[in-house]
């Protein structure tokens, strides 16, 4: 049966030391070539939190300017592959993410607002496994966790973000544009005149 399922998204985080600890890309290759296959598909070429994601290496715990660029330019090489599963885009009201989640569920996948600037996806790869800190996301988190930080544009109505899981594979993030933020140079001067 399939379904869709609305995701709480969180604004209020008070974890001062996540992802504190960045993920070198020699640590990762070393990471990835020990792992099982959950993190393989967690972490694999083309998944949203990859941090080959977007052609080269990039710390997926780094807020990424994601909006700043197209996804056909940045994902061209995956998609000729047929291994993109990551798609966003932009309407006149919207910021639109979607994204396979390959061996992770509902269960697990959180959705944070952190300060009305960073959107953050991330969540728990084995809840029984415990660390050995209070946060597993101020530790070795790829050791127990994923996560995607991404800029939001300056002109998101983070407050009213939604997110949704279907299947419990899909997830599409929806960041409404606020109306009244404006970054034309005409409307910035109506404004300075009035």
């Amino acid at each position: 049966m399939s379904g869709c399922i609305k995701l709480e998204v969180q604004t209020e985080d008070q974890t001062p030391q996540k992802w504190c600890i960045s993920l070198a890309e020699d640590v990762f290759k070393r990471f990835l070539s020990q792992g099982s296959p959950t993190v393989h598909k967690v972490f694999g070429e083309g998944s949203l939190f990859s941090p080959l994601l977007f052609g080269k290496y990039f710390d997926p715990s780094d807020a990424f300017p994601l909006w700043d660029f197209e996804s056909d330019s940045l994902l061209s090489n995956l998609r000729n592959a047929g291994k993109s599963i990551v798609d966003w885009f932009q309407t006149d009201q919207a910021y639109v993410l979607k994204a396979e989640l390959p061996g992770v569920g509902k269960t697990n996948v959180q959705i944070h607002v952190d300060n009305g600037k960073i959107l953050e996806i991330s969540g728990q790869l084995n809840q029984q496994r415990e660390s050995k800190t209070k946060d597993w996301r101020s530790c070795n988190w790829w050791e127990y966790g994923y996560v995607r930080r991404l800029e939001l544009p300056e002109d998101a109505y983070w407050r009213r973000i939604e997110a949704y899981l279907s299947n419990d594979v899909l997830l599409e993030i929806r960041i409404p544009r606020n109306p009244l933020h404006s970054d034309t140079p005409e409307d910035a001067v109506g404004k300075n005149s009035e």
